[in-house]
């Protein structure tokens, strides 16, 4: 009887994944302003899109609020990661609030681009989510200028009113595919449809959408470590599932992953999205060590080294601490 050898079970981890620098400067804004000033510290909306960070801010005494009315007058605030829109700055300075502001600087770009194209009374064409928090931010910046358009179909039903005054911009964190063929779209129907001055999805959602594919192809099934709220990690399982694996999911940790999704599975990609720490992902590389997926291999698609400033507010106000 001559028995059946079984494929080598191996895993393929994606770098770069995790943290972008946006996102590690919005989680340590949080984290230096209880430091710095005790809690409570209130944050407005979800700092980051994953619950892992937002349950261990909370209880390092992080209060997390959907508006500015909910925090005391004279309080300490952090924005979130993703951008408000002016209301909500003049919103925290009727009630005295002490502001930080962890926008990340890709975002901020975005908005300093609305302002801009406003200005010189273009139609803005905002590719992105419906709900969003980072799409109403960019919108509040200009809403007599900006249309969102969601996705191809609603790159069919757009109207504007001047054709030749049009620009499109959008949210940091959709899949590239995507809106490259919602732009392709729109420009069908406008063909004098001005391109952003510079590239507006992030350089961090670009090089995991790149790693992801790299490994999609050679795994059946790849797991995506991110929350269901975030928008990056939620396209990340979109682009493997494109680029040739039979099957990705998205998990919040280690403990949301399926048994039955390893039967007759030799090769697992394993990635995450740009708001996970990598604690989440050593605990899916553990789960899946445990199932027999001891070989590791760590695939680089494109090296990342970019970091961003702390919020201005707290390093003048971590200069005076550190003397």
């Amino acid at each position: 009887m001559v028995s059946e050898t079984l494929p080598a079970r191996r895993v393929l981890v994606a770098k770069p994944r995790g943290y972008c620098a946006g996102v590690d400067r919005a989680v340590e804004a949080v984290e230096k302003a209880l430091e710095l000033y005790g809690a409570p510290i209130y944050v407005r909306k979800q700092i980051v899109h994953n619950t892992h960070v937002v349950r261990t801010l909370e209880e390092r005494g992080a209060i997390f609020v959907s508006e500015t009315d909910e925090v005391p007058e004279g309080a300490i605030v952090v924005f979130s990661a993703h951008g408000v829109a002016p209301a909500v700055h003049e919103q925290a300075a009727r009630r005295s609030l002490k502001t930080i502001d962890a926008t990340c600087p890709l975002v901020t770009k975005v908005h300093n681009e609305a302002k801009r194209f406003a200005a010189r009374d273009y139609d803005i064409l905002l590719i992105g989510h419906e709900g969003h928090e980072e799409v109403e931010g960019t919108a509040g910046e200009a809403p007599d200028h900006v249309q969102l358009v969601d996705g191809v179909a609603g790159a069919d039903s757009v109207q504007v009113r001047d054709p030749d005054r049009l620009v499109w911009l959008s949210q940091t964190t959709l899949s590239v595919d995507e809106t490259n063929e919602t732009v392709a779209r729109l420009k069908e129907r406008f063909p004098n449809l001005l391109d952003p001055p510079s590239d507006d999805i992030c350089y961090a959602t670009q090089n995991r959408q790149v790693a992801v594919k790299e490994i999609a192809r050679e795994a059946e099934l790849v797991i995506v470590v991110g929350s269901t709220n975030s928008s990056n990690s939620k396209r990340l399982v979109e682009v493997a599932k494109d680029a040739g694996a039979d099957a990705a999911y998205l998990v919040d940790d280690a403990s949301f992953v399926d048994d039955g999704w390893l039967a007759g599975v030799a090769t697992v990609g394993v990635t995450s999205g740009a708001s996970v720490p990598e604690e989440l992902v050593d605990g899916v590389l553990a789960y899946l060590a445990e199932r027999g997926f001891a070989d590791v291999r760590e695939v680089e698609s494109v090296p990342e080294n970019v970091r961003f400033a702390l919020p201005h507010e707290l390093r003048r106000d971590l200069r005076p601490a550190a003397r």
